[in-house]
């Protein structure tokens, strides 16, 4: 799910083993007064919407007649607190299951990744693991209308800035024609498609890879994986190298370099005792690594390259990171 900061507190994908996209349920309708504020505020958001250029039609189609999503704002005001601890959370999110079914994509879809995989710089197993674990190959992306969905953030007030922008960006899309309002579904806080693209993130970087003047990151293999690479590659992704690998720490070792602001050589990591966890020796080719305990108890220790940094501008989590990382790994072998 390509999510920015302002949406990192947002728990749709990050801490959870499967992605889970709760389906949008009838609930009792708002007060008559909550009722009438919608309405007013809408009537502003309308005619800003125009201002930047949506059409009638559009607007027309989108948004008459659209209340707000109660489900939305209950899931957004009372998200759950993750328990989960790392190995529990990697057992989840990487299973044999998802692991076989990777392979089995990565098999079915590999001229069709390797073309886009050589076009955009990014290793066709990494683009099957973000698929993966963000809407299990494009299984699960989401029940909720996203314009109301949006809407009934934006004018909620918690973040309504931001959503706001994102609700807005969303006309911007339907305006482009890339798709139908009806069809425009997702995630309760607006992630979309196969990839789970907030709308800012597919104005940036959703891709028509078919030529058919859509991107369709709902329904279209070709362009929900250029999207997906071209967003890594434009975050600063490296082809040549992997994202990092589990190692070994000596007895005693200090663990106050464990930091993504300290990098060092693997030169220099091997000299400190670093190992890969079979105890063999670190890769010749002198990268530059920073070293992540990603259990909290200081277990799990990974020396993670830039690859694993573009990861964090995808999901900015250190167990989301590991996980594609890992599943991309496997899938790989």
């Amino acid at each position: 799910m390509i999510f920015k900061n302002a949406l990192l507190a947002i728990a749709i994908v990050a801490f959870v083993a499967i992605p889970v996209h709760t389906e949008a349920k009838s609930t009792k309708a708002p007060p008559a007064a909550a009722s009438q504020d919608f309405k007013d505020w809408l009537v502003k958001l309308r005619a800003e919407a125009a201002s930047k250029g949506i059409r009638e039609e559009i607007l027309k189609s989108a948004l008459d007649n659209i209340k707000p999503i109660n489900r939305v704002v209950e899931l957004d005001r009372k998200q759950p607190e993750f328990t989960l601890t790392f190995n529990q959370y990697l057992t989840r999110v990487v299973p044999n299951g998802r692991v076989n079914k990777g392979k089995k994509k990565l098999a079915e879809n590999r001229k069709l990744l390797e073309t886009i995989g050589k076009k955009y710089g990014i290793q066709p197993r990494f683009i099957v693991a973000f698929w993966g674990i963000e809407t299990d190959f494009g299984r699960i992306t989401g029940g909720f209308p996203l314009i109301p969905a949006l809407a009934t953030l934006a004018h909620d007030g918690r973040r309504s800035a931001y959503f706001r922008k994102e609700l807005l960006n969303a006309l911007t899309i339907l305006n482009q024609n890339h798709i139908k309002p009806k069809d425009m579904v997702g995630s309760w806080a607006g992630a979309m498609g196969q990839c789970q693209f907030m709308p800012s993130s597919f104005l940036n970087f959703a891709v028509d890879y078919t030529g058919d003047g859509r991107k369709d990151i709902w329904t279209t293999p070709g362009d929900v994986f250029a999207s997906a690479a071209n967003y890594l590659s434009k975050s600063g992704w490296k082809g040549d190298q992997t994202w990092g690998r589990a190692v070994t720490l000596p007895k005693g070792f200090d663990t106050s370099v464990a930091s993504l602001k300290v990098k060092k050589a693997l030169s220099e990591w091997q000299a400190l005792g670093v190992r890969r966890t079979d105890g063999s020796n670190l890769p010749e080719r002198d990268l530059k690594a920073s070293l992540v305990i990603a259990d909290k108890k200081g277990k799990s220790p990974y020396l993670v390259y830039n690859n694993y940094r573009t990861i964090l501008k995808w999901n900015r989590s250190t167990y989301f990171a590991v996980a594609v990382g890992t599943l991309a790994d496997r899938i790989g072998n």
